[in-house]
């Protein structure tokens, strides 16, 4: 059967719009993403000696309360238990990662992100106040999507499997959720079981400070996990979810070749782009040590 020549072309036109809408979109996304544009054109990391230990870095303010308003190009960072973050931004908006219901003190946070590999890594009964609760594995099958602005944040997840209890795999089941705000590119690996693969790191892009489970043995082991760190390229590595003194001494210890370690005296720093460090640098918070569960 042959068409007319006129419902040809403007099928043609049709195709041609569809496409071009595709790419138009796709540019969109990499615009708005820093991270995403940042992964284009990749940093080395800089070898300036060996990394130094030393408490306290200047190029990140450690601090002692919640101050009342942060400057413009301030994130504030509070480690509050096992692998749950508040994250608080210039504008305001609040985030709390692997949220089991514990978000610290203050209001609640306007996002929770979840996984799901254990239950202290989310609850079935967020507050109803949260307006955003962002679960990192889709109930209804197939990988979670997240990609949403909330206030000044761009949030957004790359899922990834998790083993399960008989052995097996369990696809799409642990997310990394990734939060770029005052130009700062923060990246929360949540509960990871596997080394990333190249797809992986394209969607990640590159990040500025990532959260890092080192326990060892219920997600990556240790060895994996630093190679995976020093893929990733991120200026500061703040560890969580260690069982206890010596998982978290044994990382530290395979960290130091490539990083500087640095320890704080409280839970608690500001962020900055502008004051990341120079050398990539692991930044232990006191209050992983009270924390050894799963």
């Amino acid at each position: 059967m042959r068409f007319p020549a006129f419902l040809v072309r403007i099928l043609a036109v049709c195709v041609a719009l569809a496409a071009w809408s595709m790419m138009a979109a796709a540019a969109n996304a990499a615009e708005g993403s820093r991270c995403l544009a940042m992964a284009q054109a990749p940093r080395n990391m800089p070898v300036d000696g060996p990394p130094r230990h030393f408490r306290g870095p200047h190029h990140v303010r450690p601090v002692r309360y919640i101050p009342a308003a942060l400057g413009p190009d301030q994130v504030l960072i509070t480690y509050i238990t096992h692998a749950t973050f508040r994250i608080e931004t210039p504008a305001g908006t609040t985030i709390a990662t692997d949220y089991a219901g514990v978000a610290g003190r203050g209001r609640l946070p306007d996002v929770v992100t979840m996984n799901h590999a254990h239950e202290t890594h989310y609850t079935d009964f967020p507050d109803k106040g949260i307006a955003h609760v962002l679960r990192g594995w889709n109930p209804a099958g197939g990988p979670a999507r997240h990609n949403l602005k909330v206030g000044d944040v761009l949030v957004r997840n790359v899922p990834t499997d998790i083993r399960t209890w008989d052995g097996g795999r369990e696809e799409h089941g642990n997310s990394i959720f990734i939060f770029e705000v005052a130009g700062l590119c923060i990246g929360h690996l949540g509960h990871l079981h596997h080394e990333l693969s190249p797809e992986d790191l394209a969607a990640i892009g590159q990040l500025d400070v990532v959260m890092a489970p080192v326990d060892g043995t219920y997600t990556l082991d240790q060895p994996s996990m630093v190679k995976t760190l020093k893929v990733l390229k991120a200026r500061i590595v703040i560890p969580m979810h260690a069982f206890g003194a010596s998982s978290l001494a044994s990382f530290v210890q395979k960290m130091s070749t490539d990083f500087a370690i640095s320890y704080f005296e409280k839970s608690e720093l500001i962020v900055t782009a502008a004051g990341l460090p120079d050398t990539p640098t692991v930044m232990v918070l006191p209050e992983l040590l009270h924390w050894s569960f799963e």
